[in-house]
C-alpha cells in the first residue's frame, strides 16, 4: 500500500511503501538508520540486517544524501520519534542516485545557502517555515470566508501608484508607462463598493534599496477592504484576524514550531484585544526610553518599533499618525486635521510592523483637494476619484505583510527564509 509520511498514523502495524528522499543516515553494526523525507514530513527508517536480504542491507548502507527511493516497511509506534512512528524497512528500490549533493549536514554560509535556495528548501527547518507559511495562508482564507468576505484579485500591472512613485518598478505597457503593483488597495476599494467586504492575496513589489532583515523586493500581501466600516471597527477585525492565524499556527503546526525551537508561550498570548497607543503617546514612550532625538512628525524606524513593542506582551496598535507621513487617501481625524485615522500593528519580539491600515477618505471635495496637493493628475487616477463621486460610504481597509508575519510566528530572524525564492537587493537568483 502506497502512502505518505503525513498519513502513517493511519497505517500503524501495516506494511506500506513510501516514495522518499534520503536526508541523512548512520549505521551501527547490524542496524542502519535512514532519515527520510517525502515532502509531507520526515520519518526514520530502521534497517535491521537480520530482517532483510544482504542486498537490501548493503544498499541501505550505501545510499547517498538526496537519493530518491521507494522504501517499503512496517509502520510501528515509537515514542522517541517527533511524529510518534518509525518505519521498519523490508525493501528499498532506488529511483535516482544523487551524487555529491552540495548541502551537507555541516554548517554552510548564508550566501551559499541562498545560492542553493532551490535545494535548501528541502531542509527540515526551511520545510517547517514553509509549512507555517502555508498554514497562515490556509487560515487566512478560512477567516475571511467565515466572515463573509469575497476574494477579489487586483491587477499586478498598474497605471498608477497607491503610495507614491519613488519605490516603484517601471515598465513599458506597449506605448504607456506602467508599474508593478505596490499594493492592490485602490482596486480593492472599488471592489468593496461592489461587494461590501473583500480581500485580496497576491504579490507586491517595492523598489526600495534596503538590506534589513525585514525587507524584500517582492512580497505577498493580504489586503481586506470593507464598506460601511469605520476605523475602530476595522481595528477589531484586524486583531481578530491576527489572533485567528496565530492560534491556527499553534494548533496545526506543533511539530514545525518544535523543529524551529519556537517559544510557543509567547504565541499563546496572541489573543484579541490588542493594546492601542496613539502616535503622540508613542513619541512620549520613546523619549522615556532614551530616544531623545525623535521629533513629532517623524516616522518610526526599526529600533523605534522594537522599543515600543517591548512595553507590551501582545502586538500593539499605534494609531493617529501625522497626515504628512501617511498616504493621501487616509481620512483625517475628525478632531485633529494634523493626524489621520490610521494604525500600524507592531509585532512583538522586534519583528516590526505587520499591518498598516486606515479609514479611507469618502468625501469628494476632500479627495479632490488631496489630488491637487499630491499632483495626482491624468487619466490613471480618474477612476479612483469616481469612487467618491458615485455612492461613497465610510470604508476602511488594511494590508498584512505575509512574510513578516511568517517570520514573527515561526521565530526566524530574516524574512528571506519566509518566502520560497526571495528577491533581495542584488539577488535575482535562483
Amino acid at each position: 500500500m502506497k502512502t505518505t509520511i503525513s498519513q502513517v498514523a493511519k497505517h500503524k502495524d501495516q506494511e506500506v511503501t513510501i516514495g522518499a528522499w534520503l536526508t541523512n543516515k548512520r549505521s551501527s553494526g547490524k542496524i542502519a538508520f535512514l532519515q527520510l523525507r517525502d515532502g509531507t514530513g520526515f520519518i526514520q527508517g530502521v534497517v535491521v540486517k537480520n530482517d532483510v536480504s544482504e542486498e537490501t542491507f548493503q544498499l541501505a548502507k550505501s545510499l547517498t544524501q538526496e537519493t530518491s527511493i521507494y522504501i517499503t516497511g512496517k509502520i510501528v509506534e515509537d515514542t522517541r520519534s517527533p511524529i510518534g512512528y518509525e518505519l521498519q524497512v523490508s525493501n528499498i528500490k532506488i529511483i535516482q542516485e544523487a551524487v555529491d549533493y552540495p548541502i551537507t549536514p555541516k554548517e554552510h554560509g548564508t550566501e551559499f545557502l541562498m545560492d542553493h535556495r532551490h535545494l535548501w528548501l528541502r531542509s527540515k527547518k526551511q520545510h517547517a517555515v514553509m509549512k507555517i507559511r502555508n498554514e497562515i495562508i490556509r487560515s487566512t482564507y478560512q477567516f475571511f470566508n467565515e466572515n463573509d468576505f469575497v476574494k477579489i484579485d487586483p491587477p499586478i500591472l498598474t497605471g498608477s501608484s497607491a503610495e507614491g512613485t519613488t519605490e516603484l518598478f517601471h515598465t513599458k505597457y506597449f506605448d504607456e508607462e506602467a508599474y508593478l503593483s505596490q499594493s492592490g488597495q485602490l482596486y480593492m476599494e472599488a471592489a468593496a463598493m461592489a461587494f461590501g467586504k473583500v480581500f485580496s492575496f497576491g504579490p507586491t513589489f517595492r523598489a526600495e534599496k534596503s538590506k534589513t532583515r525585514r525587507h524584500l523586493i517582492e512580497f505577498w500581501m493580504i489586503e481586506p477592504e470593507m464598506a460601511f466600516v469605520d476605523h475602530e471597527e476595522s481595528l477589531v477585525i484586524q486583531e481578530n484576524y491576527v489572533s485567528y492565524i496565530a492560534q491556527s499556527v499553534l494548533k496545526n503546526c506543533k511539530l514545525e514550531l518544535e523543529v524551529l525551537e519556537r517559544d510557543t508561550t509567547k504565541l499563546e498570548n496572541i489573543k484579541a484585544p490588542f493594546p492601542r497607543i496613539t502616535y503622540d503617546e508613542a513619541i512620549e514612550l520613546l523619549k522615556e526610553k532614551g530616544f531623545d532625538d525623535i521629533e513629532w512628525g517623524e516616522d518610526f524606524g526599526a529600533p523605534h518599533e522594537t522599543a515600543i513593542a517591548e512595553s507590551f506582551d501582545k502586538p500593539v496598535f499605534i494609531t493617529n499618525y501625522p497626515a504628512e507621513i501617511k498616504a493621501f487617501y487616509m481620512k483625517p481625524h475628525p478632531e485633529r486635521s494634523d493626524v489621520v485615522l490610521c494604525a500600524d500593528l507592531i509585532a512583538p519580539e522586534g519583528y516590526g510592523e505587520i499591518i498598516g491600515g486606515s479609514q479611507r477618505i469618502d468625501d469628494l471635495a476632500l479627495m479632490q483637494e488631496k489630488y491637487e496637493e499630491h499632483g495626482l493628475t491624468g487619466p490613471a487616477y480618474e477612476w479612483y476619484l469616481e469612487l467618491c463621486k458615485y455612492g461613497s460610504v465610510p470604508h476602511s481597509g488594511f494590508g498584512l505583510g505575509l512574510e513578516r508575519t511568517v517570520a514573527w510566528l515561526s521565530g526566524v530572524e530574516h524574512v528571506r527564509e519566509t518566502i520560497p525564492f526571495p528577491r533581495l537587493l542584488n539577488r535575482l537568483y535562483p
